[in-house]
């Protein structure tokens, strides 16, 4: 391919290298001395003089060649083989053995270098081993779990349990525990992160090992290994499952090289010699100009050079790259080479310059280099890129993320390169969202929070019940002072973090130009076809970890992908008055039934997609003027049978995807199976089988009236926008939405990817990172305690006084830590403009919402993820980011309370949404709402008619949703205004541990009389409305008591034993709701109370007493006169009321059983008398006059009564006198039991007639009235 002497030409994007023979003195226009000496300083080398013979001759181009060969010329000792050396066995390119040392089920990047665990504890090991001298490769972890990394011997056998390590002659590191493992295991080392680099070093020659965690050395871990024959040793992992880390034994430079130890695999030495002098030639060619008219050279910085077009400079640069070209393909000297280059330059000038030197650089390589050479080298060159970033170490001004970013910008910035990358790089090869991460730091002292934060301060919380921090003491001059200097701490990191945020929000703006269309499709389109295969994987692989984007990565991606998007979105409603602004942004409803946007499997709200086309095909034509391809139809019949069933036309279609290991085709490449070297999984590595099933059926082509589903890859821009004859994404728009659009398609397209990422698996990270403020409060909690003991402590006990003195330094050191790692969570996660982003987003959902309400049955088409998002978003504003940032604060907090209650009320008993899970979400959301008085109030603001809908539906039988949840509403909106039912906190917990003062049930009582007149109104309104409810509450309660009386034999049953049995939660749950309904003295309720069993806290005699005996106060004292006496015969007729029981209200003993000891006398005895914070002197008053009524009533009715024959007693409970007849059998029994049994059946218990009708009856009555129809 390389040319030489005269008349001699190799083309390369046609240009020539040599001059013609007419041309021997002159090439292009530059004369043969200024040819001499430009050539000279281009290809000057101090190290490498040209010959005499050579020196002596003016250079040109037609001895240039030569006079290259010979400058890249190389030693012998860097031209030897790469093959065998001493000391080292195997493979000279160093990979995992993914033949045959491994075990258990792992996945395997193609590159052979980065793993994932996929069983309980995979192992693999190298392909290369050592026996002699001193070896070293490096281990990026890419997750910081359980992993043992080390070295093993081939003799060494693994299994699902024991891994590197567990064995003889295996020795490990495992940071997640910090432990060193040979058989046995000790402390060892520091604890590692995910972006950390841990160093494997080995010494055969004195028989030593050791562990560096970036850069940093562990110290000796293991002596005196075993050598000699037949010793020789492989590097090794053992990792449980989604686990991942990346090799580099050599094939990348070390980011972290020791003097003295030699990486497994060896460097390209000759050809990184060669690219570094290349690339001094082209460094020299960007800082010299030649000047034809003066006949002289000019420097030039290289930020300002351009190339012109001039034949000399086009020839130096062809005859550069004809060598320089084959090297740029190789990810060692991308690395070392060409990104150190480029880096150079970011590093040493402004962002302007930096941009405009490597566009230079680009244009370059896309001019001279083929196509697929400069795609190979930008492909390494942004995974290289990738993969500093991920695995930099964070500096306190983020220095190495901020260099980073700016050359990924300036990359990106070239449109050919940008589009080339986004098409085939960024998302299908790279894990390209990690761009868009920071890192948090594990160590804060590595990370220099403590230079930028010297000052800490944790908040001080309350310790009483439900009441909030405004009891705390009040600030000292001292506190105030810290928590000042911590707050100007945070202020800096902020600040710094915001540089790399906008950076990254710089990325994204990049990827979602529509406007570089020259010659393509623009790459925000490019863009949308790979963001919605990455939420396809993401959602199609929750049950799979390893192929998910972690939600740490998820929940940054989220922020920057919004403040790019209303940029793009407030950009073009400047430039087209009828479009909205950003912050009216919604999803018109049109786009989740017209097939445009592929929502994968997702659930609709009224079901699968597949049913609504069928069933609701007439209100889409009615309403949308959409017709539904009637192949989709019959290819989604076509789903449901058998591979071997379908014809053939449909398996000629069906891409083969699925092949079990071994197999004569490919396995898919899904997009996050990448995650250890930033690049594509496709070797499973199993033990067993294994195989992939994930076929998917290409759609057939659309009408013109007819709508279908189109896949990603068949969708265009006019699909997307639309044109003069097609709406695109809006095709189909109901009646009821605006004509004008809203914005550009794409962006609506780019807002609901956004809207599922949050439902993906950022709430669930939102949650999990306050579990830094949790412990903050734990540990500040204990160092109060601490302090208050050391306080308290005699001066004489010295040796309390030193284990309290030590408690406290452990506490302190403690929280300086938590509070800084604090401020990063708070500046990355929960500032102030990321609470913005999801209140915006919740705004999003809820107008979208309503948007898709107006559309009656349509709008069954929208995913649930919508009402999940809406619900989810508004929890995380109210839990997640307070109390720095108070949700009260946002713009429009009281309207957008209100539109989410009105979401709430009407939608949980929607009969358009069906879904089991979004409907217990709706009403468990809507519980939760109730329990706080800002929520609450909300709720009473909405329109009269959407309340008293919602108070309908509560009060409706339980029919296909929870009734405990129901129950809670309805408690909920009474508490706080019945019979001593105004506590938070039961009282006799109040000494108690704190529980979390977030808790609905934690809530201080908020009642809504508002509500509580809707619901008498309803149940006053219709004979059917109050018995259907009571009967469903009675219902519910006969299971209780049913499940009770079970539950108490296993109690006692434990407590009769000697051991102790656990008492699972579901037991406990339904304890504090029953088993406080036990009144009597000396009984199984008290041998409950006594046992102190864990999680019987709560159980008491107080919360179901008030709520008995206020029932029985308005029945008995309040009521009517008339009402007080049917209620008074009533509850003395029912043989289960004993007097006792009201007695033991006001504290009144029990007298004792016949044989049995008298109580002692310090017993302390229930008494609503005790309780004078929660029951006022009225209604303890009212309590003594129902007393004194029952006993006079009890007497009077004891006076009265006469002795019954067994004849005239019911036949079912023998109990009761007949009083009832059942017509049309004439069977009788007495009112409580035939009531009690026609709550669940209608069949006579006698003879199985149904029975109409339930008539009074006494003996010798010759008249009966009908009393009510069964």
């Amino acid at each position: 391919m390389a040319s030489k002497g005269a008349g001699m030409s190799f083309s390369r994007k046609s240009y020539r290298l040599t001059s013609d023979a007419e041309k021997s003195r002159v090439t292009g226009i530059v004369q043969e001395k200024l040819l001499n000496d430009y050539l000279n300083r281009i290809f000057s080398s101090s190290e490498h003089a040209p010959p005499a013979a050579t020196s002596r001759k003016p250079l040109n181009f037609q001895n240039l060649p030569e006079h290259l060969d010979q400058l890249l010329q190389v030693d012998n000792e860097e031209e030897e083989s790469q093959g065998q050396v001493e000391g080292r066995l195997g493979p000279s390119t160093v990979v995992l053995d993914h033949t045959g040392g491994f075990e258990g089920l792992l996945l395997v990047d193609d590159d052979l270098l980065g793993v994932i665990g996929h069983s309980n504890f995979g192992t693999i090991r190298s392909t290369t081993c050592v026996y002699k001298g001193k070896w070293l490769y490096e281990v990026l972890i890419s997750s910081q779990g359980l992993m043992q990394i080390g070295w093993c011997t081939i003799s060494c056998r693994f299994n699902q349990e024991e891994g590197v390590g567990d064995t003889h002659n295996s020795y490990a590191y495992d940071g997640n525990r910090v432990r060193k493992w040979n058989v046995t295991t000790t402390n060892y080392g520091k604890a590692w992160a995910a972006g950390d680099i841990v160093s494997c070093l080995i010494d055969l020659d004195d028989g030593t090992l050791s562990f560096c965690l970036n850069g940093v050395s562990l110290g000796t871990a293991f002596e005196n290994l075993s050598r000699g024959l037949g010793m020789a040793y492989f590097p090794a992992i053992s990792l449980s499952f989604k686990e991942s880390v990346a090799f580099n034994f050599g094939s990348r430079p070390l980011r972290y090289p020791v003097a003295g130890y030699r990486p497994l695999q060896d460097p390209p030495s000759a050809d990184l010699v060669r690219a570094q002098r290349l690339l001094g030639c082209f460094r020299a060619v960007l800082s010299v100009e030649l000047d034809p008219v003066e006949g002289r050279l000019l420097d030039k910085e290289s930020s300002k050079w351009r190339l012109r077009g001039q034949p000399t400079v086009l020839l130096t640069l062809a005859h550069i790259f004809h060598h320089f070209a084959p090297l740029l393909r190789k990810v060692y000297l991308v690395e070392a080479v060409l990104m150190s280059f480029l880096l150079g330059i970011v590093e040493k000038g402004t962002p302007t310059q930096a941009q405009s030197v490597v566009h230079q650089v680009l244009d370059l390589l896309w001019l001279f280099m083929e196509d697929y050479e400069v795609q190979d080298c930008l492909k390494q060159l942004m995974m290289s890129l990738l993969r500093l970033y991920r695995f930099s170490p964070i500096v306190p001004d983020l220095g190495l993320q901020i260099h980073y970013l700016r050359l990924t910008i300036a990359i990106l910035r070239h449109e050919k390169s940008r589009k080339f990358l986004l098409s085939n790089v960024l998302f299908d090869v790279l894990r390209s969202v990690v761009f868009f991460y920071i890192k948090s730091p594990l160590r804060v002292e590595e990370a220099g929070l403590q230079e930028l934060i010297p000052t800490t301060w944790w908040p001080h919380c309350s310790s009483r019940e439900g009441k909030e921090s405004t009891e705390m003491k009040e600030e000292t001059a001292e506190e105030r002072l810290r928590r000042r200097a911590y707050e100007r701490g945070c202020q800096r990191l902020r600040k710094r973090i915001e540089v790399v945020e906008e950076l990254q929000v710089q990325i994204l703006k990049l990827l979602l130009d529509n406007k570089d269309d020259n010659g393509g499709e623009a790459s925000r389109y490019i863009f949308l076809t790979k963001f919605r295969k990455f939420l396809q994987e993401n959602a199609s692989g929750r049950g799979n970890m390893p192929m998910l984007c972690p939600p740490e990565y998820m929940v940054c991606f989220l922020h920057r992908l919004i403040s790019a998007l209303r940029y793009y979105w407030d950009e073009y409603k400047a430039s087209n008055p009828h479009a909205s602004f950003s912050e009216e942004a919604y999803i018109p409803p049109q786009v989740f039934y017209n097939g445009k946007v592929d929502y994968f499997d997702l659930q609709r709200l009224g079901g699968l997609l597949s049913h609504l086309r069928k069933t609701l095909k007439d209100d889409l034509a009615s309403k949308a003027n959409i017709v539904i391809d009637p192949l989709e139809l019959q290819s989604t019949a076509m789903d449901d049978l058998d591979e071997d069933e379908e014809p053939a036309p449909a398996m000629a279609q069906r891409p083969m995807q699925a092949l079990a290991v071994g197999g004569p085709l490919p396995l898919p490449r899904p997009g996050w199976l990448s995650s250890p070297t930033l690049g594509r999984a496709n070797r499973f590595l199993s033990t067993a089988a294994v195989s992939l099933m994930t076929p998917r059926r290409p759609l057939s082509t659309s009408e013109k009236v007819k709508v279908r589903t189109l896949s990603v890859e068949q969708r265009t821009r006019e699909d997307i926008e639309g044109s003069h004859w097609n709406e695109g994404l809006l095709l189909g728009r109901p009646p009821e939405e605006p004509e004008q659009p809203l914005t550009e398609n794409s962006l609506l397209e780019v807002l609901d990817g956004a809207v599922m990422m949050y439902n993906l698996s950022v709430h669930q990270q939102l949650g999990k990172m306050v579990g830094v403020s949790d412990d903050v409060n734990e540990y500040a909690m204990a160092l109060r305690d601490t302090e208050d003991k050391l306080r308290r402590c005699p001066k004489r006990r010295k040796d309390i006084l030193a284990e309290l003195t030590k408690s406290q330094k452990v506490f302190s050191e403690k929280l300086d830590h938590l509070s800084r790692r604090l401020a990063w969570v708070h500046a990355t996660v929960y500032s102030q403009e990321k609470m913005l982003d999801i209140y915006w987003l919740l705004r999003v959902c809820l107008r979208t919402i309503e948007h898709g309400d107006r559309t009656g049955s349509l709008f069954a088409f929208m995913p649930e993820f919508y009402l999940s998002v809406a619900i989810n978003s508004y929890s995380a504003l109210k839990n997640y980011f307070g109390p720095v940032h108070s949700m009260e604060e946002l713009p429009g907090y009281e309207e957008t309370l209100t539109r989410l209650a009105a979401i709430l009320a009407k939608h949980f008993a929607d009969a358009r949404i069906v879904g089991t899970d979004i409907r217990d979400s709706l009403m468990q959301a809507l519980a939760s709402y109730v329990c706080y008085p800002h929520s609450l109030r909300a709720v009473e603001r909405i329109p009269e008619e959407q309340r008293i809908a919602m108070v309908r539906n509560l009060l409706a039988p339980y029919e296909q949703r929870p009734w405990a949840q129901t129950n809670w509403i309805l408690v909920r909106l009474w508490r706080g205004c019945g019979f001593g039912y105004r506590y938070t906190r039961l009282p006799h917990l109040l000494k108690t541990k704190l529980e979390d003062a977030n808790l609905p049930s934690l809530q201080k009582p908020c009642p809504s009389t508002l509500l509580q007149q809707h619901m008498a109104d309803l149940l006053q309104q219709g004979p059917d409305v109050a018995p259907s409810f009571l009967n469903s509450v009675l219902n519910q309660l006969n299971w209780a008591f049913s499940e009770f009386i079970g539950m108490i034999q296993e109690i006692q049953q434990a407590a009769e034993r000697l051991e102790r049995n656990f008492v699972d939660s579901r037991q406990l749950k339904l304890l504090n709701q029953v088993l406080n309904r036990v009144t009597a003295e000396r009984n199984l309720f008290d041998r409950v109370v006594t046992l102190r069993l864990p999680g019987l806290e709560s159980v008491d005699h107080y919360p179901i007493l008030v709520a008995v005996t206020g029932i029985l106060v308005q029945l008995l004292v309040r009521g009517p006169a008339s009402e007080r006496e049917q209620a008074t015969s009533v509850l003395l007729a029912d043989p289960c009321f004993q007097l006792r029981s009201i007695c033991y209200l006001l504290g009144q003993p029990e007298p004792p059983a016949p044989g049995t000891a008298l109580p002692a006398p310090d017993r302390k005895r229930f008494s609503l008398q005790s309780y004078a914070d929660y029951i006022s002197a009225d209604e303890l008053a009212q309590v003594e006059q129902m007393l004194a009524h029952l006993t006079s009533a009890s007497a009077q009715a004891a006076a009265a009564s006469l002795p019954t024959s067994e004849e005239d007693l019911c036949p079912i409970c023998y109990a009761h006198p007949i009083s009832a007849v059942f017509q049309p059998c004439g069977h009788k029994s007495c009112k409580a039991c035939i009531n009690q049994h026609l709550m669940n059946n209608k069949d006579c218990f006698f003879c199985k007639t149904t029975i109409v009708s339930v008539e009074d009856w006494e003996k010798g009555a010759n008249t009966s009235t009908t009393s009510s129809a069964a």
